[in-house]
């Protein structure tokens, strides 16, 4: 059984060149990005105790960044001193991330592969790191699986994905792709989308513990996104200690 998509790999893949566009068919990711960034540094050094004044607290850290796409999530983990890598199964997004990191004088492992196959692998990762990616994926149980398959004992393992609800269907599909123009047209299926219990269910049976459930929220006077205890109803993360290890 696979989780990948082929469809949906090859609807980013033409958009691919785009990746690094601020203004382009990924201006949602590189708005929420300081955002998204900010909460995992703070996640991740509150579990493992390190140093949050410090330039570069994920030194001794190994983390995966599953669905890297060009690299835009990857690039601050590794300036914040992570061993990082980055997977995704688009080819053209993985070119794209490959040559940016180069330009940027960033050293960054990065696969063109899927959890399917990795997770077939001995190695396992202090952080794993899948956002935005569990909508478009096939059997999300599975998927959640291998990210914990990937995952070191006593590690985390992060989400972050659309919630299920008829206000995500309004802002996240018609709103972002038919009103505004943020993404392209036939990004998401709003059927994909997951709520936060089905995803908690799917950890646990994974054999993992959800710790900490946060919404992200957009303020369009602002035009900002930022964090929400209470509001989960569009965008949510959902951050996993894996308790046990998995073979």
């Amino acid at each position: 059984m696979q989780t990948v998509n082929k469809e949906e790999i090859e609807n980013f893949s033409k958009d691919a060149a785009h990746w690094w566009d601020e203004n382009g068919p990924f201006k949602p990711l590189h708005k929420l990005n300081p955002v998204r960034v900010k909460y995992i540094r703070d996640q991740v050094c509150d579990h493992f105790g390190l140093d949050q004044s410090g330039l570069r607290p994920f030194q001794k850290l190994n983390i995966l960044d599953v669905g890297c796409g060009g690299g835009l999530l990857s690039e601050p983990m590794a300036r914040l001193g992570a061993n990082t890598t980055g997977l995704d199964a688009d080819a053209n997004a993985i070119a794209v991330a490959k040559e940016h990191a180069e330009k940027q004088n960033l050293s960054i492992t990065y696969l063109n592969t899927s959890t399917d196959e990795l997770a077939q692998k001995k190695k396992k990762y202090d952080v794993v790191l899948a956002l935005e990616i569990l909508e478009h994926v096939d059997n999300p149980a599975l998927f959640v699986e291998h990210c914990f398959r990937l995952c070191k004992k006593n590690g985390l393992v992060i989400f972050s994905t659309l919630n299920k609800t008829a206000k995500s269907y309004a802002l996240g599909i018609v709103a972002a792709e038919y009103i505004l123009g943020w993404v392209p047209r036939g990004t998401h299926d709003w059927h994909k989308f997951i709520k936060p219990s089905a995803l908690s269910a799917a950890i646990r049976q994974a054999g993992g513990t959800p710790v900490a459930l946060d919404g992200l929220i957009y303020n369009p006077l602002k035009d900002a996104f930022k964090m929400s205890a209470t509001d989960l109803d569009v965008n949510y993360f959902i951050v996993a200690h894996n308790a046990a290890q998995t073979s």
